[in-house]
């Protein structure tokens, strides 16, 4: 037999007939095959064909007229023509051939609507993609207005099932963000930009986080979260909260993702990198920085893509990113598919995080509480220090669908075990920042330096260093006198002055710091105190499982207006308590006298982690 040209048969494509049409073509094969073979389908190996359907005794003409008979003699009515039109039909087609075609035609999509009035209908129903939705009545109305003019206009009851078809999967009189968000996939089949390495290709965006904080103003208010994931491990390397995204500095951000995460007083000891999957000791060996360093992985970007927003084309931003060897990449405008990870990120980030934080407020107006702003709420570094530690708690230690084995599917990696893998291939890049390179990645500002030192947003920083520069000229006509100052949007412990004079920076604490509660607390030493038992995923599922309570319990109530500025002061300490040093007390004469009459108690130093410090320098 000739098999040049044949193909497989369509067999499937049965499941369109109905079922008697179905049961009829499986009969008809049967008599098909003992015409072609001898023996019908299902004959054991002992069997023989019968004479006259025999393949070495009769031709295959002779078999058909024999067969042809033997039907009409059954009472099924059929030609010999009959019978090899179907033997024809099974071998080009199968068994979909032996079924009959008339019962499975198909009507068009739409009927019998005119085409004309399908496209009034697409029109109709493409211009509310940037509209408030509407109801189906506007859009059948909105249809005949476009096809007015004509002789003959469907029926009410035929273009609403007309409209049953063609808004399938568009939202059109659902959610707007939905519709839109539809609207702006693109038309070909989704890419993806493969990233083998940590820190090849990153993403960065803001977005509102569905959470109300107390400002310290004492109103409460939503604030912006801006993150940075990296496509290779899923981690987010740095994520931070402001009160507009405009207040927010990208560079900043980025100075964060290449330096070590320290540990805080509080967090468990489960979230030590030295107790995670992180090769901790090799790390080590290459960046004395990691010494004191949460299990949060240091990723150096390679490329980032961002949108356009003025925060992430900013001179700051590009400068930093030159600085570093960075390809920024923006996307193209009104596209989030060109940075769906960071998108997906910031939204897992709302169902993990947010919703358990007091003072959660849901995504729209209408899945909002009532009341959130008279219950319990974080303060903003409050609620930065419950981030920080659900990114290190949770996040990186969370199995991700988009870090899956290809060859064992089922073994989904956490960010943190991804990361350790790609090590054994890609190998660890540190980045060589001092204390000045650090600092010369953070936002600018010009002030001038009065006699009580420089106040930023109502804090007062001073040092003894500044002294000499008390109501001096800076020396830079294009700013008219004022002095460079460098500060971190999210610690406000301390601000850096550039003193052009000596070609150094001076590191500025905030006045009042150390006046308020002493970081090293209840919480410090409840942490020293506790005996966890159990292994290391055990600690960090407890810490985890801590977090969310404490985060949804929300700050202690406290009563009375002093107690509300107290607790706001103490929030902003313990926020950036972590970070600091100790400011010198000889730096501050009035704190001296303050102190003068004021019994101390005995201070237990405990290490703190140096963010600034450089680890290319040897002791």
């Amino acid at each position: 037999m000739n098999r040049q040209g044949r193909k497989v048969p369509p067999t499937a494509r049965l499941a369109e007939f109905p079922e008697t049409a179905a049961e009829q073509a499986l009969w008809w094969e049967n008599h098909i095959l003992e015409v072609l073979h001898g023996l019908p389908p299902g004959a054991s190996d002992k069997a023989v064909a019968r004479s006259e359907f025999d393949p070495r005794q009769h031709s295959l003409a002779e078999r058909e007229r024999a067969k042809a008979a033997e039907l009409t003699a059954a009472g099924h009515k059929v030609t010999a023509s009959g019978i090899k039109q179907r033997r024809q039909r099974y071998q080009r087609d199968g068994l979909v051939g032996l079924a009959d075609g008339r019962s499975a035609k198909q009507m068009p999509a739409f009927g019998k609507v005119d085409a004309a009035v399908v496209e009034a209908m697409r029109q109709a129903i493409d211009e509310t993609t940037e509209d408030s939705s509407k109801t189906i009545g506007f859009i059948v109305w909105r249809t005949k207005q476009i096809l007015a003019g004509r002789d003959e206009v469907p029926s009410r009851a035929t273009l609403y099932r007309l409209y049953s078809k063609l808004a399938t999967g568009t939202h059109a009189t659902g959610s707007a963000r939905t519709r839109r968000s539809i609207k702006a996939r693109p038309c070909g089949p989704f890419g993806e930009v493969p990233a083998s390495a940590p820190g090849e290709l990153m993403q960065i965006d803001s977005t509102p986080l569905d959470v109300l904080v107390r400002l310290d103003d004492g109103i409460a208010e939503k604030v912006e979260l801006t993150a940075m994931v990296d496509i290779a491990t899923r981690s987010i390397t740095a994520a931070v909260l402001r009160p507009t995204t405009k207040a927010a500095d990208a560079s900043a951000l980025l100075a964060r993702s290449v330096t070590p995460e320290a540990m805080r007083p509080g967090w468990s000891e489960a979230l030590r990198m030295s107790r995670s999957v992180l090769p901790h000791r090799r790390l080590l060996t290459l960046d004395e920085r990691l010494e004191h360093a949460a299990a949060r992985p240091v990723i150096v970007p390679e490329t980032i893509v961002c949108d356009h927003g003025k925060v992430f084309v900013s001179r700051n931003f590009r400068a930093s990113c030159r600085y570093l060897g960075i390809n920024l990449q923006p996307a193209h405008k009104a596209t989030p598919t060109d940075k769906g990870t960071i998108e997906k990120t910031l939204g897992s980030v709302a169902t993990l995080f947010a919703q358990f934080v007091a003072g959660y407020t849901g995504s729209t107006t209408d899945r909002r509480g009532r009341k959130l702003e008279d219950g319990p709420l974080w303060s903003l570094p409050e609620l930065q220090n419950l981030l920080d530690e659900w990114v290190i708690a949770v996040w990186q230690t969370r199995p991700h669908d988009g870090l899956r084995d290809p060859q064992a599917p089922r073994r989904a990696f956490s960010p943190n075990e991804k990361y350790a893998t790609l090590l054994q291939s890609c190998g660890y890049v540190p980045v060589p920042l001092n204390g000045e390179d650090y600092v010369e990645l953070l936002p600018e500002r010009w002030q001038a330096i009065n006699n009580y030192g420089i106040r930023i947003k109502h804090r007062t920083y001073d040092n003894g260093e500044l002294g000499p520069l008390r109501r001096q000229h800076s020396g830079v006509m294009e700013k008219k006198g004022l002095w460079e100052i460098h500060h971190d949007p999210y610690d406000i412990s301390r601000i850096w002055v550039r003193d052009r004079r000596r070609n150094r920076w001076i590191t500025v604490f905030w006045k009042h710091l150390h006046r308020v509660g002493v970081p090293f607390g209840e919480l410090a030493w409840d942490h020293a105190c506790e005996q966890v038992p159990g292994g290391t995923e055990e600690q960090i599922a407890d810490a985890a499982a801590a977090l969310l309570r404490r985060a949804h319990d929300g700050p202690a109530p406290k009563k009375g207006p002093a107690a509300k500025r107290s607790r706001r002061v103490a929030a902003r300490t313990r926020a950036t308590a972590p970070e600091r040093p100790a400011p010198d007390p000889s730096a501050d004469e009035t704190v001296q006298e303050d102190q003068a009459d004021t019994e101390l108690a005995e201070v237990i130093p405990l290490g703190l982690f140096d963010p600034l410090a450089n680890p290319w320098r040897r002791p």
